[in-house]
């Protein structure tokens, strides 16, 4: 982050504007609404409305004392050397200051914000682009609409009496999720506030002393954050701690709620960080103390995951649990590369295999993948690309049949090498790939020339 996202009380507080245009003047309002004592300073105002409420108005230039026991400041002038030294005198008096469109100026920003009081939305770009954070603030408007302001006053007028009533945190939390996400947020939605108050009371009294833990089974999918689904992100937002794996990005893994433990227990080639069995077992402990706990995982946790393992053992224990599936590297990573996975044309049939060595070799049905008109999708083969080649070749496959290895798809780190079965292995640039890689074998391979649509800035 650039920029650190606060928000400041300045109901009561000094604060001081200066520029008599349009822009200083609605800087002049927002701090009014906020309830700050609003000093606006300029040698004229350019503006028709009237000047909002709680501000007054200085009919003159600016000097260094107008500064004097304020909390904040904004320049908003047209003047770039009375912005820079408005700047200049706010720092030296450890003021937070800000320079309208002149972010090398500023020591605070000031967001898009969508108001829905008493919750409040910011949203920043660290000054790249404004009309940006304004876009984003338009889509979520019509995501939160002006109901969910009364469902946070609401909120607000019993906290203390929850708290009151339930000292845990943990314990806390889970009853306000099932407040806010049931049937007394809709009473709140629908305007029946006395209903959602008789609600709350008895779900207070009679709430269970005792949490059960529950393990989320999620698909990540293949590293792109856009492609996971609502439900995902619904559950990444209640675990109280998240397993993840090394096939997770880490932009995934910052979409889980902030507070919750992380524990990594990713697997590379030759290098296990937790056994199978040992992940099992915390799965099992942690949901036994109560723990609502993700399992994230690259990809489907169902395709080559091995979440059927994991939640056989949950099931042994009876632990409650849920599977949310993800988008599949074959499915994700073919698609942006360009490369459909069946074509009428080309492929009546598609073929999912893992290409982990062991002992040095494949253990693979050769004769199965050696089809015609058929594609194969390798899932973890980048150290056993040169042996799936030559075994493809020796059970009849011809040497010519195209073959694509992709990294990191669906990210900014995207990279696609073509070849052949009898080329591709010998290509230098095999060994400057990253895992995650997908191969993918067969006619559909051809196609990418035409259907590559996703550009990625390298």
């Amino acid at each position: 982050m650039d920029y650190l996202p606060i928000f400041l009380n300045v109901k009561g507080k000094p604060c001081l504007v200066v520029g008599g245009g349009e822009v200083g003047v609605r800087k002049a309002s927002l701090l009014s609404q906020a309830g700050a004592q609003v000093t606006l300073v300029a040698p004229k105002l350019n503006i028709s409305d009237e000047l909002p409420l709680g501000c007054t108005y200085l009919a003159e230039n600016f000097q260094p004392a107008l500064l004097d026991g304020k909390i904040l400041a904004i320049a908003a002038t047209d003047n770039a050397s009375v912005n820079e030294q408005i700047s200049l005198e706010a720092k030296s008096r450890n003021i937070p200051v800000n320079v309208v469109d002149c972010p090398d100026l500023c020591t605070f920003i000031l967001p898009s914000i969508l108001d829905r009081s008493p919750l409040v939305v910011a949203f920043s770009t660290g000054g790249a682009s404004p009309v940006l954070a304004r876009l984003l603030r338009g889509k979520l408007e019509t995501l939160i609409p002006q109901a969910y302001g009364r469902l946070a006053a609401f909120a607000e007028r019993f906290r203390l009496l929850v708290k009151q009533k339930i000292p845990t945190p943990s314990q806390r939390r889970l009853f306000w999720e099932e407040v806010l996400e049931g049937a007394v947020a809709e009473k709140i939605f629908c305007g029946d506030e006395v209903t959602a108050e008789s609600m709350l009371f008895e779900q207070l009294n009679h709430q269970k002393l005792e949490n059960s833990g529950e393990v989320y089974l999620v698909g990540a999918g293949p590293g792109d954050p856009d492609l996971l689904t609502f439900r995902a992100l619904r559950l990444m937002q209640k675990a109280d701690i998240v397993l993840y794996d090394n096939l997770v990005s880490k932009a995934i893994v910052d979409m889980t709620r902030r507070d919750a433990q992380r524990i990594y227990v990713g697997k590379k080639s030759g290098n296990h960080t937790l056994p199978q069995e040992e992940i099992n077992a915390l799965l099992v402990r942690l949901a036994k103390q109560g723990k609502r706990v993700l399992r994230l995982k690259g990809g489907d946790p169902f395709i080559f995951g091995r979440g059927g393992e994991e939640i056989e053992k949950l099931a042994e224990h009876k632990i409650n649990f849920q599977v949310v599936p993800g988008i599949t590297a074959a499915s994700g990573v073919s698609s942006y590369a360009g490369i459909p996975l069946t074509h009428r044309d080309y492929a009546q049939s598609c073929v999912f295999v893992t290409g982990h060595l062991k002992d040095g070799s494949m253990e693979l049905d050769w004769d199965l993948l050696a089809r015609p008109k058929q594609t194969i999708v390798v899932y973890m083969g980048l150290q056993g690309l040169e042996i799936l080649c030559s075994q493809l070749i020796a059970h009849g496959l011809p040497e010519s049949t195209p073959i694509a290895i992709v990294q990191q798809g669906t990210t900014q780190n995207q990279r696609v090498i073509g070849g052949t079965l009898s080329t591709l292995s010998q290509n230098p640039l095999i060994g400057q790939l990253q895992a995650p890689t997908l191969i993918i074998i067969g006619g559909v391979v051809n196609l990418r020339s035409k259907l590559s649509w996703f550009r990625v800035g390298h």
